[in-house]
C-alpha cells in the first residue's frame, strides 16, 4: 500500500516536471549534443592528464593504468561519434576562420592519434588484450611485434602532451576572444 502510494506520488510529480529542450546546432551556438560531446570529452581528457601526471610524479599511481586505458578507448569512441555528428551538422554549426579550423583539425587528429598509438602498442606488446572496464575488446598479439611496440612507445606520450598543450591553447584563445567581446565561450555554454 505504501509502495503503491509512493509510485502514484512519483508519477504525479514527474508529470509536472519538464526536461530542457534539446537544442540543435546553429550558426551562433552549439546545440545540446555537440555540447555534451565537448564537455564529456573535456572531462575525460582531464582525467587522462591527471592519471599521466600522477604516475609520472609517483610510480605508485601506475595502478591507474587500467582506468587510463578504459577512458582512453571510450574517448576514441566518443570522438568517432562526435565527428559523425559534426559532419552531419556542418552547415548549421558556428563557423570559424582558417586558423580556427586548422586548430580544431589538429585537436581532432591528436584526439585520434593518441589512443590509436596506445592501442597499437598494447596489441604489439604481447602482454594481453585491451580491457575496457574489465571487458576485453581487443586481443593482444601472441608474440611481440617490435615495430608496433616501438611506434607506441615513441609516439603515445609525446602526442598526448602535444594534445594537452594544444587544448590549453584552445582554452586560452576562447577566453581571449570572450574578453574581446566575441562571445566565443557562449557558443559552447549554450547561450545564444
Amino acid at each position: 500500500m505504501v509502495r503503491q502510494a509512493a509510485i502514484r506520488y512519483t508519477a504525479a510529480f514527474l508529470k509536472t516536471q519538464t526536461l530542457p529542450a534539446m537544442k540543435p546546432d546553429t550558426s551562433n551556438a552549439y546545440g545540446t549534443v555537440s555540447r555534451f560531446f565537448h564537455w564529456i570529452m573535456a572531462a575525460g581528457f582531464l582525467l587522462m592528464l591527471f592519471t599521466a601526471v600522477a604516475w609520472t610524479l609517483n610510480e605508485d599511481y601506475f595502478s591507474l593504468i587500467d582506468l587510463h586505458k578504459s577512458v582512453g578507448f571510450v574517448l576514441l569512441v566518443l570522438l568517432l561519434l562526435r565527428l559523425l555528428w559534426a559532419l552531419g551538422n556542418l552547415s548549421r554549426r558556428p563557423q570559424g576562420n582558417l586558423l580556427v579550423k586548422l586548430g580544431h583539425g589538429a585537436l581532432y587528429v591528436l584526439m585520434a592519434a593518441v589512443p590509436l598509438t596506445a592501442m597499437l602498442r598494447q596489441h604489439g606488446s604481447a602482454r594481453g588484450g585491451l580491457k575496457v572496464f574489465g571487458v576485453e575488446i581487443m586481443n593482444g598479439a601472441p608474440e611481440k611485434i617490435e615495430w608496433m611496440t616501438r611506434l607506441g612507445n615513441e609516439w603515445h606520450a609525446p602526442l598526448a602532451w602535444a594534445l594537452f598543450v594544444l587544448a590549453a591553447g584552445h582554452i586560452l584563445m576562447a577566453v581571449v576572444h570572450q574578453l574581446k567581446g566575441e562571445k566565443i565561450l557562449n557558443r559552447m555554454l549554450g547561450r545564444d
